[in-house]
């Protein structure tokens, strides 16, 4: 088939005026014009957006369900979500849970058959080795300090399915483990209380990733700058929430500009993504969600998570803070993609690619979805 005459977000993160053929499910190339042969489906875009789907690599639910849940059912669900909301591949984020807990995660991600949805292209684990002092909505009943052994039981059992890990560098062990781990997995600074020095000796270890920036981290102050300089000077990769909840607009234009190029939106959302106000739960904890923000029950000053989808956030950064549309397409998609290897297939619009292919609106307004070339918009 061939998607005619759109506004292709192209390999040099700029928009052109292009013709994308698909082959087989997957991009075979795009051009200026192309004709059409014998039988193809031709697509007329009209001067629509053509953005690749969108890749959430720190997302825990949505529509009810969690990925704690260690369901069949829990995960096609959310990946069903996604995929009407521009989202075609996604990481299953966990939460601070027991070991028990998390190897049944890993196996039930492990026999996942992505045949429907949002692809799941891996485990994001967040928890349980986070500060004490930074648990956010994380439960303090399961934190604890890195452990190499436990964290490659949960690999095994994955079938090599854990791509980020998420943890604390001031914790015994800590900077021991990403050495020992860096070319294993993506490992991230976060829900931690460490200062600059640290977080430069966790990213000299190997380190390449900063958690939901801003979120459960001490902040930038001028004479104790914290982990978030130290990942700007160190090349890091660094994930943002902009739901219009977490973090001031102001301070997402900062990040930007001090991330440049290197910038991952992420919707940290939980089961109530999609659903109405009421209470639901998160890791064990209650959580009460009123319109856009979600709170810890036994603490409304904790925020728990997000109910905004990935691809809302993006609308939300552009179309509300300022952030040119590039700069946060490039982050939805080809970054997050990069930043735990699966960039050969996903997150961008090019040779060889899916053919994960979102068609919007000048404002961002969601047209159709095409899953690996298959029109799947209801």
């Amino acid at each position: 088939m061939i998607i005619k005459q759109a506004k292709v977000f192209g390999a040099d993160h700029h928009f052109h005026m292009q013709d994308i053929r698909i082959e087989d499910g997957r991009i075979a190339g795009t051009s200026e014009s192309i004709a059409a042969g014998g039988g193809e489906e031709v697509i007329p875009a009209n001067g629509m957006y053509a953005l690749p789907a969108l890749v959430d690599i720190h997302q825990h639910g949505a529509v009810g369900y969690d990925y704690c849940d260690a369901s069949e059912e829990a995960l096609s669900v959310i990946a069903e979500y996604e995929a009407q909301n521009g989202v075609l591949a996604v990481c299953a984020t966990t939460m601070t849970i027991s070991e028990n807990d998390l190897l049944s995660v890993a196996k039930v991600v492990s026999n996942h058959k992505n045949s429907a949805g949002a692809d799941i292209v891996g485990i994001n684990l967040e928890g349980p080795f986070v500060s004490p002092d930074r648990l956010g909505a994380q439960n303090p009943l399961h934190q604890m300090n890195p452990d190499v052994n436990m964290i490659r039981r949960i690999q095994k059992k994955s079938g090599g399915k854990v791509k980020l890990l998420d943890l604390a560098p001031e914790l015994d062990g800590a900077i021991e483990a990403i050495s020992e781990l860096r070319k294993e997995m993506t490992i991230s600074v976060a829900h931690t209380s460490c200062d600059y020095e640290t977080a430069i000796r966790a990213y000299k270890a190997g380190a390449s990733h900063l958690t939901h920036t801003f979120n459960a981290m001490n902040p930038m102050l001028h004479r104790s700058p914290g982990p978030i300089p130290a990942a700007v000077e160190s090349g890091a990769n660094a994930e943002l929430i902009c739901d219009g909840i977490h973090i001031h607009p102001a301070m997402v234009r900062l990040v930007f500009s001090l991330f440049k190029g290197r910038m991952i939106l992420i919707s940290d959302s939980m089961r109530a993504c999609g659903l109405s106000d009421g209470t639901y739960d998160l890791g064990g904890q209650e959580v009460r969600i009123n319109g856009r923000r979600a709170e810890l029950a036994r603490d409304s000053g904790v925020l728990a998570g997000s109910v905004t989808n990935l691809y809302e956030c993006m609308k939300t950064a552009v179309n509300d803070m300022g952030i040119p549309i590039e700069e946060a397409v490039l982050a939805a998609t080809e970054n997050p993609a990069r930043a735990i290897g699966i960039d050969d297939e996903y997150g961008s619009i090019a040779p060889g690619r899916y053919a994960n292919i979102v068609l919007c609106d000048e404002n961002l307004d969601l047209i159709k979805v095409y899953r690996r070339g298959e029109d799947i918009t209801k």
